[in-house]
């Protein structure tokens, strides 16, 4: 006679703050069987078993584990709050998951960040940075030095998805890439997906990077903070009404700006150099199946020189999410998200003076459910987003050279709808297989070129607000799946597909804050990837080593470049400048760390190719793209001194970007004019730096008050990296050209004051 079956849900969160954790272990074992879930990103979880008497057991990392006997003859909610245990006299370097989660997933291609690892990795300024601590992971690359530009194998800046509480954001840097705009003390979880992209993200064609803002401690008032050498932060938190309201403010700006104005060198007096960012948000628990939360995002740089030029950019965003538990099997969120990025240059010389605005924003509605069965987890979900892009707009004075010039807005819809489900097979196999649909359209008002291939309108058409101008309808089937050999050994594969109808237009290697952004139309078609890959994951001595390698490759149809001198800003006329063609990456990741112990911390490598194909550049032949490099090898190592001190560094060697040197060079009118031949045919040189800190931690005095200190020094070694490399006649003898390398940063020391009560 076939047994009963009965589904144990709730929520796990920690019971000191009320935050709900991400990745939490809840497994039900017996004589007869066992069971098992994890939290999902709103810390719910559901497992079902035949009826009967189990121990039931749930872990977090650095947690006290709950064990009870629990009697399953009827469907049980079950919420746990799980007690911090004892400050270790080790580092532990891993996420809020099963020990085994590595070795255990379907997932492919998945990092999970530890905010608390953060703490240790010593970065520029002595700032914690998610995007810099990302980078030292297999498979991620920099963008270059001091930026926070990443590419994921293969892909360009732009195709990254950012989520920060599931709102877009399209630039994710400060003072040109020094800061990310993630403040680390907001964060609560940070995930990155580089490989076997789960269904309910789309829209971009490499990687999700899934960063969650803390919830607010609804137990007690708490703040922290640090003071820096050019930046501070604070963080405010604490309950509305205690065990069922919270909020969390967190607050960051820099000072250059006032430091400035103390120079002794009254040229640089009254310059603009400063960056500010705001998180915020507030929650309120209806009941146990019902709980809303709003939160937003809100920075801003501003750059400038005093009488020749002011620039200043930023990001918004804003997500109202409602959580609810229909019962023990099935979950809802609904979101409502809004997100801006917008920037502006200004010319404020007396003659060359105009400014120019750019923004996109949209407007997003999701509704995601997840459904948990015997041996199925379901996600399906629909999701819209409005776009809107204001290109360029230029003003100018009276007496101004430049004319004024206004782009027409661009508009479109995005619509696509998804279905997953993650199946135990049985004890080794299990797949994780889905498909999502998009449907994109570009909308009016608005009059629409077509151009041939040497830039001319072909045909030229008016539509009204709203009219359906163009529009691409795509599937992306995806499909993951691991084998346990046994609990210490796994493979997987995966195989996804992914589109864009988001496009960033730079002639810079990585992003910067006057890219412009365009969408798929009449000349752009969607960008699509198909990536398959391949791995094997192994834990050994009680999962305190993981190891692994992976393998993929990837193809990329209706790539974006760009014509020779062609030009992006302020063109109402931009898409004639574009090329399209296609692209293929393909690459090997090896990654080893050690999880427990006093000295933790891992290595990484990485041996990739990443090459584009145009047949209007380099013969029609494939050549490497310009964030191809051969080589990128990260080395962390974490060291618990004693009950205070914690030393850590890291070091990286990366082979240099592809790039175009000049093949030769004459004379027009007494100016020396370069030419060349082969694209991305030459390198520079490789980059190699070491970082090194000591976090001192405050005495023990059994008081809510905490403190350390954060001592580090970046590029200790004190290398030149190269940042550009510039050709000019030599001076002496203008028929001979000298190559010029710029670097941006020697060594760099940093003294951060951390507080917590």
């Amino acid at each position: 006679m076939a047994q009963k079956r009965f589904t144990l849900s709730g929520s796990v969160r920690d019971a000191a703050t009320g935050e709900t954790l991400i990745g939490a272990s809840v497994r039900l074992e017996s004589a007869t069987g066992k069971a098992g879930a994890i939290t999902n990103a709103y810390g719910f979880y559901a497992v079902s078993a035949n009826e009967g008497t189990y121990t039931l057991t749930i872990s977090y990392i650095s947690y006290k584990t709950v064990v009870q006997t629990i009697v399953l003859n009827k469907n049980i909610n079950l919420n746990a709050d799980l007690q911090a245990g004892k400050e270790l006299q080790e580092v532990v370097v891993k996420a809020g998951e099963r020990k085994n989660e590595n070795v255990r997933s379907p997932q492919m291609g998945v990092e999970r960040l530890d905010m608390k690892l953060l703490d240790n990795i010593p970065v520029l300024f002595g700032e914690k940075d998610v995007l810099k601590t990302i980078q030292l992971l297999p498979g991620v690359k920099s963008g270059g030095e001091g930026t926070t530009g990443f590419f994921v194998r293969g892909g360009a800046s732009d195709q990254n998805l950012i989520l920060l509480d599931e709102a877009t954001v399209y630039n994710s840097s400060h003072l040109l890439g020094f800061f990310s705009t993630f403040n680390a003390d907001a964060i609560k979880n940070v995930d990155l997906y580089k490989g076997g992209m789960p269904a309910q993200y789309g829209g971009r064609l490499s990687s999700v990077l899934d960063v969650k803002m803390d919830d607010g401690n609804n137990k007690q008032f708490s703040m922290q903070g640090g003071l820096g050498l050019i930046s501070s932060r604070l963080k405010v938190e604490g309950p509305l009404i205690k065990d069922k309201s919270s909020f969390m403010i967190s607050a960051r700006r820099t000072y250059i700006d006032f430091l400035l104005k103390a120079a002794p060198d009254t040229s640089i007096r009254g310059n603009t150099l400063n960056f500010y960012d705001l998180n915020a948000k507030v929650n309120y628990k209806f009941d146990d199946k019902n709980t809303i939360y709003l939160s937003g995002y809100f920075g801003q740089d501003n750059i400038g020189i005093k009488d020749l030029f002011d620039n200043s950019w930023g990001n918004t965003t804003g997500t109202l999410r409602f959580n609810h538990v229909f019962n023990s099997r099935l979950f809802s969120n609904t979101s409502l998200i809004y997100n801006k990025y917008n920037y502006t240059v200004k010319l404020i010389d007396d003659v060359n003076n105009f400014t120019l605005t750019s923004l996109i924003r949209d407007i997003n509605f999701k509704q995601d459910f997840q459904y948990f069965s015997n041996k199925h987890t379901l996600r399906f979900g629909i999701q819209g987003t409005h776009h809107r892009i204001a290109p360029s707009d230029i003003s100018t004075s009276a007496n101004s050279s430049f004319n004024p010039l206004s782009v027409e807005n661009r508009y479109g819809l995005e619509t696509s709808g998804y279905i997953s489900d993650e199946y135990v097979v049985n004890p080794r196999v299990t797949l994780l297989y889905g498909l999502r649909v998009s449907l994109y359209n570009l909308l009016g008002p608005g009059t629409f070129n077509t151009y041939a291939a040497n830039g001319d309108i072909t045909s030229s058409a008016t539509y009204g607000s709203g009219k359906s101008v163009s529009n691409y309808f795509n599937l992306e089937p995806r499909f993951s799946a691991s084998y346990i050999i046994n609990d210490e050994n796994s493979v997987k594969a995966s195989y996804n597909r992914n589109t864009q109808n988001i496009h960033i237009l730079s002639n810079s290697g990585s992003s910067s804050p006057t890219d412009q952004y365009v969408m798929s139309s009449n000349n752009i078609r969607p960008e699509i990837a198909d990536q398959v890959a391949l791995g094997y994951f192994k834990n050994i001595q009680d999962n305190a080593y993981e190891f692994s390698g992976e393998v993929y490759y990837k193809t990329m149809q209706n790539q974006i470049e760009y014509k020779n001198a062609a030009r992006l800003i302020a063109n109402a006329n931009v898409e004639s400048e574009l090329l399209f063609g296609h692209g293929r990456a393909y690459g090997l990741e090896l990654y080893a760390k050690k999880t427990k112990g006093k000295l933790s911390g891992w290595i990484s490598y990485t041996l990739s190719r990443t090459e584009r194909k145009f047949n209007e550049l380099n013969n029609g032949n494939y050549f490497p793209a310009r964030q191809d490099r051969t080589h990128d090898v990260a080395l962390v190592a974490i060291y618990k001194l004693g009950k205070r001190w914690t030393l850590s560094g890291n070091y990286i060697y990366n082979t240099g970007n592809a790039v175009t040197y000049p093949a030769g060079k004459y004379q027009v009118g007494g100016n020396t004019t370069y030419f060349y031949t082969e694209r991305n045919a030459n390198r520079l040189p490789y980059t190699s730096r070491l970082d090194v800190s000591a976090t001192l931690e405050g005495k023990d005095t059994g008081k809510r008050f905490h403190s350390s200190w954060s001592f580090g020094l970046y590029n200790a070694l004190n290398r030149k990296n190269p940042y550009s490399i510039d050709f000019r006649d030599v001076a002496s003898d203008p028929t001979r050209t000298e190559a010029v390398q710029t670097s941006l940063f020697g060594i760099i020391p940093s003294v951060t004051l951390n507080f917590k009560f």
